[in-house]
């Protein structure tokens, strides 16, 4: 199996326990040095949750700075704004009515709904009536187990054949509370086994191709998400001695590990791990994707692809052709709904990021190797409500598919 394409889908029920009164998320935009270094020393003196970029670190000028403050705060951070003349606007109001707003009104159903925020529960459930539905094109695969225990299960999709087919590799979910992502990589299943033998584009790439799809990375992340704090972002493991809880599971691989855009304060939300591929979920994708080296290839709307390390990383190898297919994708993308997405290496486009999963499966030779950060641009964040769930599927769905149309014609 030679697998073309890694896509990592990042990202945006009701929390039962932590609730968000009165929490507000500000746009901040620093457009000096001064505006820079207040930001950092908040960040600093008190609990601020930073949406974009995802911490301190990369605050700079001229780029929009999202962060979440605490209700306690808001007096002292109101009154520090106003002192330093930085523009601002309030994104969200009221954290809680926006988090109560994500879901559409009406009971939630029992079963599984593709245009519902399905909990790990659910999910798990549909894994196993879906992997069910069509043995000729559809199976299941225990990766391995999370921190906490529950199965990372792999959806292959592709016409059986005795022969060895080149394969995509597709995963959601690495950020917890990104729940668009593993909404999309459900809808991915839904339409590549409804559409076969009728959509001549699907057809072909399941015939000639596997796909391989991982439903929720950070699955212990993202049941914590349902069941606990909406705003959980890392994985839930814990280290003797420390009171902090999880990893960010995107800065743990072993590419750059640990360097620009990722911290090593375990209470942070982009720590970095103690160690490359310290948390089980990342070594056992990293593990699934080394054992198939036949793999080629692999909140906010963006198109990403190598390199995220650095802004002053020479560009990868294959950097025109890789953005060329991605104009290509974010056009298809565009002409459904007219959602603009930006394309372009990470580190440039938004921030460097080290440890990522995509610089590491180009590392590794994965030569097409791509993020989607589905929507949107800041109005919800991370909780985009239910009632986008299907028009960003469906548009993201030309983009997947024209750049899988690519790669099967140009495998090598």
């Amino acid at each position: 199996m030679k697998v073309l394409l890694l896509f990592g889908l990042v990202a945006v029920a009701l929390c039962d326990n932590t609730r968000f009164e009165g929490e507000k998320v500000f746009r901040l935009k620093p457009v000096l040095d001064e505006h820079v270094t207040l930001i950092k020393e908040l960040a600093e003196s008190i609990e601020v949750d930073f949406w974009r970029p995802e911490n301190a670190q990369l605050v700079t000028i001229d780029i929009d700075v999202d962060i979440r403050v605490p209700a306690i705060y808001l007096d002292m951070v109101y009154t520090l704004l106003q002192q330093s003349d930085m523009e601002q606007e309030v994104l969200i109001e009221d954290l809680q009515s926006a988090v109560d707003a994500e879901a559409d009104q009406g009971p939630s159903p029992r079963a599984h709904s593709y245009t519902k925020y399905n909990n790990f529960d659910k999910v798990q459930s549909w894994i196993a009536s879906i992997s069910s539905s069509n043995p000729d094109l559809i199976s299941k695969q225990v990766i391995g187990n999370t921190y906490e225990g529950r199965p990372m299960t792999v959806l292959k999709l592709g016409k059986k054949s005795s022969s060895t087919k080149p394969a995509i590799f597709m995963d959601c979910g690495i950020h917890a509370r990104e729940w668009i992502s593993p909404a999309f990589c459900q809808w991915f299943v839904k339409e590549a086994l409804s559409t076969y033998g009728s959509d001549s584009q699907m057809t072909s790439l399941l015939n000639q191709m596997d796909v391989f799809v991982l439903p929720v990375l950070n699955v212990d992340g993202y049941d914590y998400t349902h069941k606990s704090n909406r705003m959980w972002r890392k994985t839930r493991s814990r280290k003797s001695g420390s009171s902090c809880i999880g990893a960010d599971p995107n800065r743990n691989f072993d590419a750059g590990w640990c360097s620009m855009g990722a911290s090593n304060n375990p209470c942070s939300d982009t720590f970095c791990g103690y160690t490359p591929e310290s948390e089980i979920e990342v070594q056992n994708v990293a593990n699934f994707i080394r054992r198939n080296r036949s793999i080629t290839g692999p909140s906010s709307q963006l198109l990403l692809f190598p390199y995220y390390l650095s802004y002053w990383r020479p560009l990868c190898k294959y950097h025109f052709l890789l953005m060329e297919v991605a104009e290509g994708a974010s056009a298809a993308l565009r002409s459904l709904y007219g959602t603009r997405y930006t394309s372009g290496p990470g580190a440039t486009t938004i921030y460097p990021a080290a440890g990522g999963s995509d610089d590491w499966a180009y590392d590794l030779g994965v030569k097409y190797s791509y993020t989607f950060e589905l929507r949107d641009t800041g109005r919800y964040g991370f909780l985009l409500p239910e009632s986008q769930i299907k028009p960003t599927c469906e548009e993201t769905m030309l983009a997947v598919k024209y750049i899988a149309a690519y790669v099967q014609k140009n495998l090598y």
